[in-house]
C-alpha cells in the first residue's frame, strides 16, 4: 500500500463551513464547548464533542455520548450540511496565524505504514484517551479529527504544492480566534499521481499532534480486518485523515510549566539550590527564553533568567538535551521534588498561546508558587526523538496554528 492515497471526504456545503467548522475536539474543557455551541446548532463540536448535547455533568465516555455523535452526524447528513464529494482526491490546507502561514496536504495515510514505524511517534498515550477515540471513529464509521504530520522538507514537494494553490481557496473560514482555514481541492488525475509519487518518496513522516487519533485507528483497522477475513488491505478503514506540513513551516510554542510549592523550600533557599547548575540573572519584566538552555522563573513576584551550566547538556542524547528534560533533570525533580510530571498534581503546564503572563498571573493569585518559561522544541529535535524511537517527556509541544475539525472527514465505507 502506498504511503498516502486520495480519499472522497465529508465536507461542509460550501455555504455552511464557517457554521461547520470547530477547534479540536481536546483543546477545550466540556464547559468550554457548551459556551462554543450556543447559537451554532452546525458547529462540529456536535459531533467532535456530542456530551454538549446532553445533561451537565453526562460522563463524556459513556454509551450514550457516542450514540449521540452519531445521530448528529446522521442529522447534519439529512439536512445537507456536510457533503461528500464524488470522486477521491487530496487538498490543499492553508492555515494563517498572523504573519504566519503554513500549507500542507490532506490524505488518507497508510495505518500500514504506521504499524511499521514509517508513521513515527514520540509520545506515549493514555489508555483512556485511546479508548475514546475507538468507541468515536466505530460509533461514527468514520475518522472526523485529523492527524497533524510532518515530513522532512524537500523542494521539490514545496515546489508541487505552491503550484497547486491557485485562484481562491473552494473553502475560505477565519475562525473567531482569527485563524484562516483554506481549502482547495485536488481532483485531477495527474496531480493526484503527481502528489502520491512525491510523498512515497519520504522515508517516513512524524506525528506532530494526534497520537491517540492514530493508535486508535490502528486499533479499529485491526477490528475490521478480523472481522473481515478477505480484506485487500485497500478498505477505508486500513487509512487516517491526516494533514501533512513541511517540518520546516510547522510552528512550536512554547509549553511552560506552573507548580503549587517549592518543596519546603523558602525563596532564599531555593535560590541557593538553582546558583548550584544555573547562572541567574533578575530581569525587569517577563523572561521569553533566547535559546536552548535557558529559562524564565517567576518567583515572588520577580522574573528571573536562568541559564544552565552547558556541562550539564547531554547534546548526544535527543530526549535528555530537550530543555524540558534539562528543567526536569536539573530542577523539577531534584529540587522541587517532583519525579513524574505526568502524575503528580503539583504540577500544570500552560500552552504559550496563553503568553507570560498567564504564568505570573497564577502565582500572584496564590495558586502557584513558581512558573518557569520554556524555549519552544524544535521540530529537528521532535523529528530526532521519533528517529531514535524515544518518547519526548509529556507537554514538549504545542503547536499553533492548530487544525479545525469538521472541514474534512474520512468515511470508513465506500
Amino acid at each position: 500500500m502506498p504511503l498516502i492515497k486520495p480519499f472522497a471526504a465529508l465536507r461542509p456545503a460550501p455555504a455552511h463551513a464557517a457554521d461547520v467548522a470547530a477547534p479540536p475536539y481536546d483543546v477545550m474543557s466540556a464547559a468550554e464547548a457548551r459556551r462554543m455551541v450556543e447559537g451554532r446548532p452546525w458547529s462540529f463540536l456536535h459531533i467532535s464533542r456530542p456530551e454538549v448535547d446532553l445533561p451537565e455533568g453526562t460522563d463524556p465516555y459513556s454509551p450514550p455520548v457516542y450514540a449521540k455523535a452519531r445521530e448528529n452526524l446522521d442529522r447534519m447528513l439529512r439536512e445537507g450540511l456536510l457533503v461528500r464529494d464524488a470522486s477521491p482526491g487530496y487538498y490543499l490546507y492553508r492555515l494563517t496565524m498572523g504573519a504566519h502561514r503554513q500549507t500542507g496536504l490532506v490524505a488518507a495515510a497508510s495505518i500500514d505504514a504506521y504499524d511499521r514505524d514509517r508513521i513515527k511517534r514520540h509520545e506515549l498515550t493514555r489508555p483512556v484517551k485511546e479508548d475514546d477515540r475507538v468507541r468515536q471513529i466505530d460509533a461514527l464509521n468514520a475518522q472526523t479529527g485529523p492527524v497533524l504530520l510532518a515530513c522532512r522538507a524537500r523542494p521539490d514537494i514545496d515546489a508541487l504544492l505552491a503550484g497547486l494553490v491557485a485562484g481562491p481557496a473552494e473553502t475560505d473560514v477565519t475562525a473567531p480566534d482569527g485563524i484562516r482555514h483554506e481549502l482547495w481541492p485536488i481532483m485531477d488525475e495527474s496531480s493526484i499521481a503527481e502528489l502520491t509519487a512525491a510523498f512515497e518518496g519520504l522515508d517516513a513522516l512524524y506525528i506532530a499532534d494526534g497520537h491517540h487519533r492514530c493508535a486508535a485507528a490502528s486499533r479499529v483497522a485491526a477490528m475490521r480486518r478480523a472481522a473481515n477475513p478477505g480484506h485487500t488491505g485497500a478498505e477505508p478503514y486500513n487509512f487516517m485523515l491526516a494533514v501533512i506540513f513541511p517540518h520546516d513551516q510547522m510552528r512550536i510554542l512554547d509549553y511552560n510549566r506552573v507548580i503549587k510549592d517549592l518543596h519546603g523550600h523558602s525563596v532564599e533557599t531555593l535560590m541557593q539550590r538553582l546558583c548550584v547548575a544555573f547562572e541567574i540573572e533578575g530581569a525587569p519584566g517577563p523572561v521569553a527564553p533566547e535559546r536552548p538552555g535557558e529559562f524564565g522563573m517567576y518567583l515572588a513576584g520577580h522574573w528571573y533568567r536562568l541559564a544552565l551550566d552547558p556541562g550539564r547538556i547531554p547534546y548526544d542524547d535527543p530526549v535528555g538535551r530537550l530543555d524540558v528534560s534539562l528543567l526536569q533533570d536539573n530542577l523539577i525533580c531534584p529540587i522541587l521534588g517532583i519525579q513524574d510530571p505526568r502524575r503528580d498534581d503539583r504540577i500544570d503546564f500552560v500552552g504559550g498561546i496563553r503568553g507570560l503572563e498567564a504564568l505570573s498571573a497564577r502565582v500572584d493569585s496564590g495558586e502557584m508558587a513558581v512558573a518557569f518559561a520554556l524555549h519552544p522544541t524544535r521540530m529537528e529535535d521532535l523529528m530526532a526523538v521519533a528517529d531514535a524511537g524515544e518518547v519526548m517527556p509529556p507537554k514538549s509541544t504545542w503547536f499553533e496554528p492548530k487544525l479545525a475539525d469538521g472541514l474534512a472527514s474520512h468515511l470508513l465505507a465506500d
